[in-house]
């Protein structure tokens, strides 16, 4: 609300106030509202709808900087029965409240890209009204609104099942150690916040040391200004398995990891993209950890039907009870920008996946007068909570 010495009230006021998003296709209406203290000749109001995303960092002495615009309607609103002059402005009085009446309708879906604000960007939308007064400065207020475009995760693409397999050589002051391998793979790659990703793997230990495998979902920024990339991943939830000693291996039979209260991925948009990924990697003392990723893509919550998909993993479920981990749901942020936890830029993975584990055994089994002292965790794990059996579950031998 803009306030002057002769307009009392200047503001924009949506039909719809309980609204919290809107989508491509949808109208936005609305009304400007205005009184005045004394006569106050008005010549023209305007509104004009603005949507853009902008990407600013500094690399180096140089400063990068992007814009691009996905929305501009401008209107000249009316005052309904309303007397004007010849000259198409009008005369306010005091005591009366005056509307301005608008709406337009936003571009197809498609043609917008979701609100966002984060470390080094924004997409951001708004509607601004300006009154003209003849002789006199012009006034603006603005009033925002968000976009959420919606992203269908219940296509044949993202409900095919995906997964992968890496292996890793470990040696010890270059004499070979034995390997570590790991399988995994989930049944689809499209999720929604709240829902819980199943994982099957299995993990196999040839080498002298403990290796303890774990998972995590990471999030990627990707900014893009003056033909230059930078990325900024977060760790937004993760889970552990069991110590997987020396000749043995470890089997995940639907091990599960929610997914956070998180925005959908935002992959409309030319200079700012947000990406998902499941890494589910070992850690593996005295050396870099043994990581695969697999994409996955995050939709709009409550859009399509899970009962296909969830009922078909109630037998993995129930097999798999004795192992799982539970996570505590964060609360939802208001934009990235709030995630602070587990941030690295512009860096390899390892460092992001980089945890402590105060009760993790020496790196090899023989020599524990001389245990591996970690290295300080660089960023903080995510609370987790055991429900598994009170028993250490059975280990397997190395097929």
């Amino acid at each position: 609300m803009v306030a002057a010495k002769k307009v009392k009230t200047f503001q924009i006021a949506f039909t719809d106030p309980s609204k919290s998003f809107y989508c491509g296709g949808d109208k936005l209406c609305g009304r400007v509202e205005v009184e005045v203290n004394e006569v106050t000749r008005v010549s023209a109001v305007k509104v004009v709808a603005l949507g853009f995303a902008k990407v600013e960092y500094a690399k180096g002495k140089q400063r990068c900087r992007q814009e691009a615009e996905y929305l501009r309607h401008e209107e000249v609103l009316r005052l309904d029965e309303q007397p004007t002059d010849a000259d198409g402005s009008v005369v306010l009085r005091p005591g009366n409240k005056y509307e301005y009446i608008f709406g337009f309708e936003l571009p197809q879906q498609g043609k917008l890209v979701s609100s966002y604000k984060g470390k080094f960007g924004y997409v951001h939308y708004y509607v601004k009204a300006v009154m003209e007064r003849p002789q006199q400065p012009n006034l603006e207020c603005k009033k925002s609104f968000e976009v959420e475009e919606p992203l269908d995760v219940n296509t044949p693409d993202l409900l095919s099942p995906t997964g992968g397999m890496k292996e890793k050589k470990v040696t010890c002051m270059f004499i070979p150690d034995g390997q570590v391998s790991l399988n995994a793979k989930i049944d689809r790659r499209g999720f929604c916040e709240g829902e819980d990703i199943y994982i099957n793997a299995k993990f196999e230990n040839t080498c002298s040391r403990i290796v303890v495998p774990k998972a995590a979902i990471i999030a990627k920024h990707i900014y893009q200004a003056n033909g230059r990339t930078k990325v900024f991943r977060q760790k937004l939830s993760s889970v552990r398995g069991n110590h997987i000693i020396s000749g043995m291996c470890d089997a995940w039979q639907g091990k599960t990891i929610r997914v956070p209260k998180i925005k959908p991925s935002m992959l409309g948009s030319n200079i700012i993209r947000v990406e998902y990924a499941l890494m589910i990697y070992v850690h593996i003392p005295g050396s870099e950890k043994l990581i695969l990723e697999l994409p996955l893509v995050i939709g709009t919550a409550g859009l399509g039907s899970r009962t296909n998909s969830v009922s078909s993993q109630e037998g993995s479920v129930s097999n798999a009870s004795q192992s799982w981990v539970s996570l505590r749901m964060p609360s939802e942020p208001s934009s990235f920008c709030d995630i602070s936890r587990n941030c690295s830029l512009d860096q390899p993975l390892t460092p992001l996946l980089d945890d402590f584990d105060g009760d993790d055994s020496p790196i090899f089994m023989n020599t524990s007068a001389f245990p591996f002292p970690p290295s300080p965790p660089a960023y903080s794990e995510v609370e987790e909570e055991y429900h598994g059996n009170h028993g250490n579950p059975r280990m397997l031998p190395v097929c």
